[in-house]
């Protein structure tokens, strides 16, 4: 399972915040060339970052590389200097259509030949800005098997909409709806709007609840006290793991004797409810896992 709650933007121009970036809990690191970084400084991103990368990666650790979008002209070069065998993955704004993916592949594709890696190893993570790209966003997630997720932007959104930005989002409900709805019928994350006061924890955590409720998995962090808040809310409380494992149980025991469904009590269990048991238990199970590695790399 792709362990994406959390992933923090890191400007890729400061050597020093990249480096603090590595002690930091989030689940990966998105080390940024495009809004943190004025353009007198994109050729300082792309040094800084490369440079930086085997010491982000070290352990493990998931680093995806934020690029700026194919309309600028400036992502080839980006993407040159972010295609290393410690990259995860890149994340590419600004996204309008499936033709923009399948471009972004075979830039990709390219520089894996040219680097000696493996095809297709690089995810990708699309950022959905702009309406046409909201009605695109079934086609954009399926456009390419790097596809990992997508993630609803809202400030661009709301820029192309011509409409404002409000502290309670009502503005963006429908749209943010249709990405998660689109991310999930293509099998990848939904990852959620980015919440841009950051000293508002209270007012992210109410953030964070909508958001799930939509069926978000995940979110985009612009600062590091927002990484607590995210992790712990995108995952299952130890009642909540501990009941997904009696449900599976009970319907493995159902199945072992011809039955589609059982009980368990007073709530009927089906084959939908063993689904989501299932995935709740291998999320529990993956952040179990980063986090004996995070021991791991502490002792």
């Amino acid at each position: 399972m792709e362990l994406l709650r959390s992933l923090l933007f890191v400007p890729g121009n400061r050597r020093d915040m990249l480096e603090k970036a590595i002690a930091l809990p989030a689940d990966v690191l998105v080390p940024d060339m495009e809004d943190s970084v004025p353009l007198s400084e994109k050729a300082a991103a792309r040094r800084v970052i490369s440079d930086a990368l085997p010491r982000l990666a070290q352990g493990g650790r998931r680093v995806v590389v934020r690029v700026n979008a194919l309309e600028t002209g400036l992502l080839e070069e980006d993407m040159e200097a972010a295609v290393t065998p410690h990259t995860y993955g890149i994340n590419v704004g600004k996204v309008d259509g499936a033709w923009d993916v399948q471009e972004v592949d075979r830039v990709l594709t390219r520089l894996e030949a040219r680097r000696g890696l493996e095809r297709g190893r690089l995810r990708l993570i699309l950022w959905i800005e702009s309406a046409m790209a909201v009605l695109n966003a079934h086609p954009i997630a399926s456009a390419s098997r790097r596809v990992i997720a997508v993630v609803f932007g809202a400030e661009d959104y709301t820029e192309d909409m011509g409409i404002e930005r409000t502290e309670g989002s009502t503005e963006v409900y429908v749209p943010r709806a249709m990405v998660a709805m689109a991310a999930r019928a293509a099998g990848v994350v939904p990852l959620d709007i980015v919440y841009p006061n950051f000293r508002d924890e209270e007012g992210l955590r109410r953030d964070i609840q909508v958001g799930r409720s939509l069926g978000f998995r995940g979110k985009f962090a612009i600062h590091p006290s927002q990484l607590q808040p995210i992790n712990t809310m995108f995952s299952p409380l130890p009642q909540e793991v501990e009941d997904a494992r009696r449900v599976l149980r009970a319907f493995q025991e159902a199945e072992a004797q011809g039955r589609g469904s059982t009980s368990l009590d007073g709530r009927m269990i089906d084959i939908p409810i063993a689904k989501r048991a299932r995935n709740l238990v291998a999320l529990a199970e993956a952040i179990a896992e980063r986090e004996a590695s995070e021991r791991g790399k502490g002792e």
